[in-house]
């Protein structure tokens, strides 16, 4: 059960990374806050990689151009996800902002059995409707009918592009033929590099000017940071053990953590009907875990 452990750990770290993100999103532009995601994660993933080798010793990994691809692509698609994520915090407030992204878990599941060959239990798919019945009422502000368009297309690319990413990392992991902590090490480290590389070259070609504002907000810059990168680690090991609908299910009980953010540092009290959809995720996340 060591995949259940790494996404409640991915979890927590996700909703405080998801928090400071919409407070950046304030004072920078979409690609600074992005890159204030990868920026220091990518040394910090790397320290981890020479640690698990220093600690147990395994070879260099053999990658393939399956690998590759899957590498590039997560790479590239977490980047639009992430992007699409800052976007939605600015159209609405962080609590719909982050719950409309969350719809990742459905959209992996269905996309996962068509295309990746992914199988799930009823349990797994009862786990995962219910789960996304929750994040649909904790993402609608009143009531279901009054989610704007924008809002909704906003949110289905977002959650589509965060759960392309989740396969392909998932696929990259298995087709490294290394013990666990070893191939999620070296996955987590070739997507956070990668993507560090891009976006510093994408604002000093487009937006130079963005890195004086990121330094302006530095600390908050790496916290952020530092919440992506331990985040990711968990998710990374959890996706190369389990299949990703079953981890993205599980791992909305971010939406607990969430309100205890949006409750005593963002100051919103939660209505009733967030209440009851956390209910529904814990009641998701069990059938997961049968």
């Amino acid at each position: 059960m060591t995949w259940i452990l790494f996404t409640c750990f991915a979890a927590f770290c996700q909703a405080g990374r998801n928090a400071l993100q919409s407070q950046l999103s304030q004072h920078l532009s979409v690609p600074a806050v992005t890159l204030a995601r990868f920026l220091w994660a990518g040394p910090l993933a790397f320290v981890y990689l020479l640690s698990l080798y220093a600690a147990a010793p395994a070879d260099a990994p053999l990658l393939s151009n399956n690998t590759i691809s899957y590498v590039v692509g997560a790479a590239i698609m977490q980047i639009v996800a992430t992007a699409l994520m800052v976007v939605l915090f600015k159209q609405e407030n962080f609590a719909i902002g982050a719950g409309l992204a969350k719809c990742e878990a459905p959209v992996a599941a269905f996309l996962g059995v068509l295309f990746f060959g992914t199988q799930l239990t009823l349990f797994g798919w009862i786990g995962v409707l219910i789960g996304a019945i929750a994040i649909l009422m904790l993402s609608s502000p009143t009531k279901m009918t009054e989610l704007s368009l924008k809002t909704v297309l906003l949110g289905l690319a977002c959650s589509s592009a965060f759960a392309l990413t989740s396969l392909w990392v998932r696929e990259a992991t298995l087709a490294i033929s290394l013990p666990f902590p070893h191939r999620a090490a070296w996955v987590l480290f070739l997507v956070i590099s990668l993507q560090t590389i891009m976006l510093i070259g994408f604002m000093l070609i487009t937006n130079p000017s963005s890195f004086k504002a990121m330094f302006a907000h530095k600390k908050r810059v790496a916290f952020t940071s530092i919440a992506s990168f331990l985040g990711s680690l968990g998710w990374f090991s959890a996706m190369s053990l389990q299949t990703v609908p079953l981890v993205k299910t599980l791992g909305q009980i971010e939406i607990f953590f969430m309100m205890l953010i949006s409750i005593f540092i963002l100051k919103e009290i939660p209505p009733k009907k967030d209440v009851f959809a956390l209910v529904l995720v814990a009641t998701a996340a069990i059938f997961v875990m049968i």
